[in-house]
């Protein structure tokens, strides 16, 4: 898939998650088959910018391109100069969140909500593409109710605007992240424009990728929760669509690598409290396949170093038994 100038091989695109795809997230995942890896969203209000969480979320020091930023914001202007500044940070693609389901987020118009207000998703539209200078993509649910899925009406006047590709989670607003998404609206939205057409929701292993490709016709897949302990999934998934076979799940000995790379990362990302802190849902998510996961997790949350929560990692893993596989 191409974006702009951009080939995205493999076709397989990290989404945005807020307080997950961090700059360590991003950066394993990236390193093991994302082709491309999306920030977290990042507020377009200006009164924000400079907090530690927003310096934070736009360090993108030593990623590999092409550097894709998300915004978030109501107002059209707000969104332009929110573009124009990250690109003046480093953003090479800049990516404009109409998805967010979260009640703070469409409590205040933005995310999701602006599904509601056609009119409004033009002004921003237009906005950011004459303000960014680089390829802008958009991230849309199918709609904000099930009585009213109009991602093909977004889709076109995104198409309209200059939107150079489009994800679409397939669930509305209304469904949150319940119940099963569906990919006739993303099939159909595909058809429809010349857009490419990102496909996102539900897809959790390399054959539901496969399948979600072939139903919607999608140039590519875009993976959320699926992801979270998981981050090898996304080289599966590219040997899997490269070849038609699965690779095998990977030994403990490569996770626990994996995991202390990552919490290491995290560590020296954030700083030994709050690395500390935010390390205990990625071991969480990591271990939860496995019986005694409970007592591990447990034991390690109450850590209160890098030191101590990496040696209950490595007691841990060493304790496995030998040659046994971790879920895929």
């Amino acid at each position: 898939m191409r974006i702009g100038p951009y080939v995205i091989d493999p076709p397989v695109v990290l989404a945005p998650m807020a307080g997950v795809t961090d700059k360590p997230f991003r950066q394993l995942c990236r390193r093991l088959g994302a082709g491309l890896a999306v920030s977290e969203m990042t507020s377009a209000d200006p009164r924000l910018r400079h907090t530690r969480k927003s310096c934070l979320r736009r360090d993108h020091a030593g990623e590999p391109a092409p550097v894709s930023v998300q915004i978030a914001g109501y107002d059209a202007g707000m969104m332009a100069e929110a573009a124009r500044a990250n690109v003046a940070e480093g953003a090479q693609l800049i990516d404009i969140n109409m998805g967010c389901p979260a009640k703070k987020v469409c409590n205040v118009a933005a995310g999701s909500a602006l599904l509601r207000d056609e009119v409004l998703v033009g002004r921003i539209l237009d906005a950011v593409v004459a303000a960014a200078g680089v390829p802008v993509t958009l991230k849309i649910r199918t709609g904000y109710t099930r009585a009213d899925r109009n991602a093909l009406r977004i889709a076109r006047l995104a198409e309209a605007a200059g939107i150079a590709a489009l994800a679409i989670h397939g669930r509305t607003r209304e469904d949150f992240y319940t119940g099963e998404a569906e990919y006739e609206t993303i099939a159909a939205v595909k058809a429809a424009v010349r857009l490419p057409v990102i496909a996102n929701g539900d897809i959790a292993t390399p054959r539901q990728a496969a399948a979600v490709l072939a139903h919607t016709g999608a140039d590519a897949v875009m993976i959320g929760r699926a992801a979270h302990g998981r981050p090898w999934l996304f080289r599966g998934i590219a040997h899997f669509l490269a070849t038609g076979r699965e690779l095998p799940a990977p030994a403990p000995a490569e996770v626990r690598d994996i995991l202390v790379a990552h919490l290491s990362a995290l560590h020296d990302f954030y700083g030994e409290e709050q690395g500390v802190r935010i390390a205990r849902k990625h071991l969480g998510w990591y271990t939860q396949a496995h019986p005694g996961s409970e007592a591990f997790r447990a034991a390690v949350n109450t850590a209160t170093t890098s030191a101590a929560q990496l040696a209950h990692v490595h007691d841990w893993f060493d304790r496995l038994a030998a040659g046994e596989s971790l879920a895929a």
